[in-house]
């Protein structure tokens, strides 16, 4: 039965008594409204826990509660006292649970024995670790280590992650594909050419010395909260913020600080000065607009003999490639850059104007720009606005990327990657004396293409939910049935867990907030935050089963159990005491982790080095280089029905992770079977408020992509676009659309069509209509 949903404008700000409300709403429906109220004093301090969500900055003076909404909700989620016994997996079969939504599949709670998948039962069944350490490592010696994958999800620390790139390599694999791959490798691509470094140039004080702030693609509200932090107090200084996304987003307008009684009482803080709705995938066009503008003002400014607007001493000095990069921007027409971005000429000029105003300026962006096909063409775009005036490598200025999961940066940082050019092996084998493979690995588009030739036979999933993660699900999920071995080491129930493979095993682990006690006492881990400085974090709570196994042990009993013994490595004391792990990362890489137990738990991390900070270019000309777009932007679709689909989060969710079925912040509740769209747009459709509609990928490539009975919502989206809620949407998105260079799925624009679905027969009256406005 078709679930209702009700619309209900949202009128209050980010923050505030919504959010307090939300986080005592959560603390109790994991049943641990006091435990959980407790562990939250310690979130995000330098002598508690890093935040299992997103990785936005740890101040060094931290607040008396430094967490967010998204943050208490996360928390919550992994302390909960619900716990998924074996007795649940004997009363349900795996083809049951494939009927359970994402929520309802992790609100059952905490996993707690290790399971193996028995295919004549079709359920899992009790193992104990040790068998279930041995098999698999008889199984990854029966396959070709090639043809073996080892997926990251973005959460594990810095030790374990180093742990499973080297056992990952000492087996002979380099398919080390991550979360990175489906966000942000648009930017580890991107960056190095231009800058010199994968990463973002920003720290946290940079955005108490900046004298404007620009955001492009990113949704602060619900990705960052605590972002709004540092935000609010820019814009009560005076700061201009100028926004580009295609939709409103509540935080990026108003926010109310809950730990301000007197923002409580009087109401918030506006975010944006301006805020711009570009049409999707119209960033480039606009930073191209605003850097003409720049452009088109220095040559009027050198013609009358007036101060140059560009920082000509800047240019000269530390970039190359200038003239040919301003010749392009002056080359291009308004006409055309008012129908790519969306923008009218007059908002361009009055962004650019801000912008020459500003003497340091922080460029942020997120997903809006990384998911679409000229994804990294576009990060390049943001670099080259930066150089014109010299806002790279001072005070208050910089890019700034806000990326996603709590240490999805800090796992590249200590070898999970594909590309071998980015891991020392060399000093791999000097330390441990084997031969890593030379050979590049698989990326997750590639490991997803490999699934379906049957090139790949095992899976290794140190936490995630790949399948409802990835595209061209519908091709995805029976070709996942051929694995020879599937590995899940997971804390919850998920989607990934119900596709077994010949064999397949379900790994409970520790999670991050819980205690990890091994011989040598209780253990801490490291993560790095989106601003390239490193946080320890030490678990809080007993764990919530005893037979749960940390990631670090997970990770040594599957080497132990598929490789030879090796005298330049034990497993089992790096086991017993996490600080030998992190000498061997300040070992393998001294110039970022130096004295790295020593300062681990400094306040507010310790920075990695960044020569770009410095404007020291570690390019290959040694210089910043402007770029010449060869493909930054598209023209809308040219009629013919096709309608641009941007799939997007919910305020009741953190990537896979359903909290709940509303979207608070967009008015949405009950459903997340939903697409929004322009009420003109549904006019000339003829669709009504409450319609159900079939979204279909306009694709010529004989895969039909369809996903059908959703509800027509009317909202503030550009027209010739529609949204829908990641991930459900994931499987209209071709595996083949992808980021140039990135490989990154670019779900922010994809192609689709619109159908209007059947009226369904209802037995319950009460339920006409599926849509309600109160």
């Amino acid at each position: 039965m078709k679930q209702k949903v009700t619309v209900k404008q949202y009128a209050g700000p980010a923050g505030g008594w919504g959010s307090v409300k939300a986080v005592a709403g959560m603390l109790t429906q994991e049943e641990v409204a006091i435990l959980g109220s407790e562990i939250l004093l310690k979130q995000n301090k330098s002598d508690g826990y890093m935040c299992v969500s997103c990785s936005w900055a740890k101040p060094a003076k931290p607040r008396p509660f430094e967490f967010c909404e998204n943050g208490a909700k996360a928390t919550a989620w992994e302390v909960t006292n619900k716990t998924v016994e074996a007795e649940f997996f004997a009363k349900h079969t795996l083809s049951d649970l494939r009927g359970w939504s994402d929520h309802a599949l992790e609100e059952q709670g905490r996993l707690t024995a290790p399971m193996r998948y028995d295919v004549a039962l079709d359920k899992y069944v009790p193992v104990s670790w040790s068998e279930a350490f041995q098999e698999i490592g008889r199984e990854l010696n029966g396959l070709d280590p090639r043809s073996v994958v080892l997926y990251t999800s973005g959460r594990a620390s810095l030790e374990a992650s180093y742990m499973y790139q080297l056992f990952g390599r000492m087996y002979g694999t380099n398919n080390f594909p991550d979360s990175s791959n489906m966000c942000h490798e648009s930017t580890s691509v991107a960056l190095p050419p231009v800058i010199g470094v994968p990463v973002g140039t920003v720290r946290l004080p940079d955005f108490e010395q900046t004298d404007c702030i620009l955001f492009f693609g990113h949704n602060t509200t619900t990705n960052a909260p605590r972002m709004l932090h540092p935000l609010q107090e820019a814009a009560q200084r005076g700061v201009p913020i100028i926004t580009f996304n295609p939709l409103r987003e509540r935080g990026l307008e108003r926010f109310t600080n809950p730990q301000d009684p007197i923002q409580m009482v009087a109401g918030g803080t506006r975010i944006s000065s301006q805020y711009h709705q570009v049409r999707f995938g119209g960033d480039a066009g606009a930073i191209i607009g605003i850097c003409k503008a720049v452009i088109e003002a220095d040559d009027e400014a050198r013609s009358k003999g007036h101060e140059r607007v560009v920082d000509v001493a800047f240019i000269e000095q530390h970039t190359r490639g200038f003239d040919a990069f301003a010749d392009f921007c002056r080359a291009q027409s308004w006409i055309d850059l008012e129908q790519t971005s969306g923008l009218r000429q007059a908002a361009m000029f009055q962004a650019a104007s801000t912008y020459m105003a500003a003497n340091a300026v922080i460029a942020n962006y997120g997903m809006g720009v990384t998911q679409h096909r000229h994804g990294v063409e576009t990060v390049k775009m943001i670099v080259n606005l930066l150089l014109l005036r010299g806002n790279i490598g001072k005070p208050g200025a910089g890019i700034s990327p806000i990326r996603g999961h709590s240490n999805v940066q800090g796992q590249r940082t200590v070898g999970i990657s594909e590309k071998t050019k980015l891991v020392p092996l060399d000093k791999l084998k000097e330390l441990y004396a084997f031969e890593p493979p030379r050979w590049d690995g698989l990326t997750t588009v590639d490991a997803c293409k490999a699934i379906l030739k049957k090139e790949v036979r095992g899976f290794v999933s140190l936490g995630g939910n790949f399948i409802r993660c990835i595209p061209e699900r519908s091709l995805m999920e029976p070709a996942w049935s051929r694995l020879r071995l599937s590995v899940q080491i997971a804390t919850k129930l998920n989607r990934t867990h119900l596709v077994p493979g010949d064999v397949t095993f379900l790994l409970p682990c520790l999670g991050r907030i819980e205690i990890d006690q091994q011989a040598n006492g209780p253990q801490a881990v490291a993560m790095e935050d989106s601003t390239a400085c490193i946080h320890g974090s030490r678990g809080q709570r007993k764990p919530v089963a005893e037979r749960l196994l940390s990631e670090p042990r997970i990770i040594a009993e599957m080497a132990k159990a598929t490789l030879p013994p090796n005298p330049k490595l034990d497993w089992d004391a790096w086991v017993d005491n996490y600080a030998l792990v992190r000498d061997a990362i300040e070992r393998t890489y001294p110039d970022q982790f130096k004295d790295f137990n020593k300062r681990m738990f400094e306040p507010g991390g310790f920075p990695r080095p960044l020569g770009a900070r410095e404007r020291k270019w570690k390019t290959p000309n040694g210089k910043a280089n402007f770029t010449v777009p060869e493909a930054a932007f598209d023209m809308p679709p040219a009629g013919d029905g096709v309608f641009e689909l941007m799939t997007t989060r919910a305020d009741g969710q953190f990537n896979t992770t359903i909290y709940n079925e509303n979207d608070r912040f967009r008015g949405i509740y009950g459903s997340r079977e939903v697409v929004l769209m322009n009420a003109d747009d549904m006019a000339e459709w003829g669709l009504t408020q409450g319609d159900l509609v079939t979204l279909e990928t306009a694709a010529d490539d004989g895969v039909e992509r369809r996903l059908g009975g959703l509800q027509v919502v009317p909202y503030d989206v550009p027209r010739g676009g529609i949204v829908g809620y990641y991930p459900e949407c994931n499987v209209l998105v071709p595996l083949w659309h992808f980021a140039e260079g990135s490989k990154v799925p670019a779900a922010k624009s994809v192609p689709v069509r619109i159908s209007r679905d059947p009226v369904p027969e209802l037995t319950d009256t009460h339920e006409i209509p599926i849509t309600t406005i109160e």
